[in-house]
Formats: C-alpha cells, structure tokens, sequence
C-alpha cells in the first residue's frame, strides 16, 4: 500500500500533537496532583494511590496495570487497539517516570488551585490526544469489557470507577477534604476534555450563492475532499435560476474556504451556519 506525502506528514503531526498531549498530561500529575496528594481518576489515580502506600513510581505502576488490561482486551475485545493507544500507554509511562523523579514539590502550594490547573490540565491533554485517535488505555479498556456484556454507557462506567478510585483516597489519607479535591480535579477535567472535543468537532453548513458555483465546487472538492450539493433556486426578485453550492465543514476548514471562494468570485453571497451535529462519511459516526 503506497503512502503519499499528505498521508505521512498527517500521520506525523498526529503523533507530534499526541505526544506533546502525553507530556502535558504526565506534567499535569506531577507537578500539580501527585505532590499535592490530590487523587484524581484513572490509572495515574491508583497510581498514585499505590505510590503514597509504598513509594512505589506512579510510571511504572501506570504500565504494568495498562500491559494488563491490554492482554486482556485482546482477548475479549480482539484487535480493537491500534499502534496509538500502545504508543499513548508507553509514551505516559514514560513520561510519568521521567517527570517524578525531577519535580519533587508542587508547583504551587495551594492545594486547591493545584486540583484546579492539575485537572484543567490533565483533561486538555487529553482531549489533545483523543482528537488524534490516540488513547492511554487504562480503564477506558474496562469500559469497554463491560459494555460488551452490560447494556451501560461508557461514560457512566468511566463514571463509577473514577468515583471508587477517588473515594478510596480516604482510606489511605482520613481527610475528607483531599477526597473532595480528587472530585474538583475530576470535575475539572471532564469539562476540559468536553470543551476540547467539542471545540474540535464544531461544524458548520455553508450556503453559496456564485455565478461561478462549479469552480467553488470544485476548489471544495479537490482542496478539501469534501462532498459538495448543487441545488437549484430562483430568485424571486429577478426571477432567474439560481444554483446553490451546498457543503458541511469542520469549524477550524471554514477560513481555507472562505479565502479560496474571495480570490474566486469576491461578489459571492455566503451563508453560514452552525449544525448541532453531523453524523455519516467524513464526520462522527452514527451510534444511535
């Protein structure tokens, strides 16, 4: 299978992205969490868990439990982990190791602005690596071994192992007070990775009116490899036919086109909307 250029720098800026949202994420435990004893969700929470127990470096305790869960994804899932997820699970262990043994205090002694930026952080990076098609595995793997045998959402999984993990912090300190800084921290970082997710999948529907609609069409097409609609109108002031350029973008391939029908037709009338949602080829997949 020949890989063209286009696909091979796409793939590169995919893996630099991913891997600079794995260093933002293991900075986000190290500097902030971890010193502060806030215990967030996930791997990195019992990670860190298991560290204050016995010293025990959240790294390494992060990769022996995601090898793990890995195994037996495979085994249950089949092949559903692509060379992302692999990549993400080693990348954060890494990075993880790597920063712990540096930052030995927080960056900031506030423990509550730690569970604030910590979380803001740790949830941006993530959404970061989710919008390359990375993952760090963890117990996103046993949201999905349950939900192939149990009628429950992901989310809600996800949910109520983040809870346990959390809750179990008071086992461990006796303060409620860091308990409820896990839940700040969590709180915080699934509106993060909401706010990044949706920003990144915004779309809009665009109308164009131009007497040059077939070179708009086929700057859309050949440029941005989007399907483009032709719908016919009539003016009622002038009473002529009018053809009607239709096309549904990603939010951040508006500007491309908007300059690319300028240096076309300047006089073009351009009607712009944004869509709640887009479901099918090119867009989000549909799982109603």
């Amino acid at each position: 299978m020949r890989i063209t250029k286009q696909k091979l720098y796409s793939e590169i800026k995919a893996y630099l992205i991913i891997t600079l949202g794995l260093f933002l994420n293991a900075f986000a435990w190290t500097a902030f969490l971890i010193p502060s004893k806030v215990v967030g969700g996930g791997i990195s929470g019992i990670g860190t868990l298991i560290y204050y127990a016995t010293g025990f470096p959240v790294g390494v305790t992060f990769l022996i439990v995601n090898v793990f869960l890995i195994i037996i994804g495979l085994k249950v899932l089949g092949k559903g982990f692509g060379v992302k997820t692999v990549y993400g699970v080693i990348g954060l262990s890494v990075f993880l190791s790597l920063l712990q043994s540096i930052i030995k205090e927080p960056i900031v002694n506030d423990r509550f602005m730690a569970a604030i930026i910590g979380g803001m952080i740790g949830g941006a990076s993530i959404g970061m690596i989710f919008t390359q098609g990375g993952s760090t595995g963890g117990t996103d793997i046993i949201a999905m071994i349950i939900n192939k045998y149990r009628n429950v959402s992901p989310g809600r999984i996800l949910l109520y192992i983040d809870l346990v993990i959390i809750s179990s912090s008071y086992i461990l300190f006796q303060s409620l007070e860091i308990m409820v800084y896990g839940y700040v921290s969590m709180g915080v970082a699934s509106y993060a990775v909401d706010l990044l997710l949706i920003g990144s999948r915004q779309s809009v529907q665009v109308f164009i009116f131009s007497k040059k609609n077939s070179e708009v069409a086929d700057m859309i097409g050949n440029e941005l490899k989007r399907g483009v609609t032709i719908l016919n109108g009539k003016g009622w002031f002038t009473k002529e036919e009018q053809e009607i350029v239709l096309v549904i973008l990603r939010k951040h391939e508006l500007q491309q086109v908007m300059r690319h029908i300028k240096e076309i037709d300047r006089d073009a009338f351009i009607s712009i909307g944004n869509v709640t949602g887009v479901y099918g080829k090119g867009f989000e997949p549909i799982k109603y």
